[in-house]
């Protein structure tokens, strides 16, 4: 697997995989979160690509405090193949190199067969409570029909 920083022209590949590896909710916009992530210097999405096509990706982000680490997916049919181990490596990396210390990333409860991984490949839980708030519309395409 080859890994490199996305383009604009992969964003329909990429959103797909997220899609496939069952990342995207409702409220996350995956098509702005990755135009997004492109457009600030702090931020990237990250692919690995074997035969040709995108295979696994995260996106990483310095929020200059600590690191961070979304949308980590492997295409489910290349699960087992090192993928998530490999793009989990370069999202270090990534980060290492803006002089990152320290790295998190958080996963939805419904998604916790992921813990295992994350566990394997050197990341430790940290108990800690997250607090939320909209300061836009959740849904803003309801909002605005309504």
């Amino acid at each position: 697997m080859i890994i490199r920083e996305a383009t604009p022209d992969d964003r329909a590949n990429v959103v797909a995989l997220w899609r496939a590896a069952g990342l995207v909710v409702e409220h996350n916009p995956p098509d702005d979160d990755f135009d997004r992530a492109l457009a600030l210097p702090q931020s990237s999405v990250l692919v690995g690509e074997a035969d040709g096509r995108i295979v696994a990706s995260c996106m990483v982000g310095d929020d200059g405090h600590r690191g961070w680490v979304y949308y980590v997916s492997v295409c489910p049919e290349n699960r087992g193949a090192g993928h998530g181990r490999g793009i989990m490596a370069a999202a270090t990396g990534w980060l290492l190199a803006r002089g990152v210390r320290k790295a998190q990333l958080m996963v939805r409860p419904n998604n916790a067969k992921v813990i295992g991984f994350y566990e394997d490949v050197g990341w430790i839980e940290e108990p800690r409570a997250i607090f939320a708030s909209w300061i836009q519309p959740k849904y803003p395409e309801t909002e605005r029909a309504s």
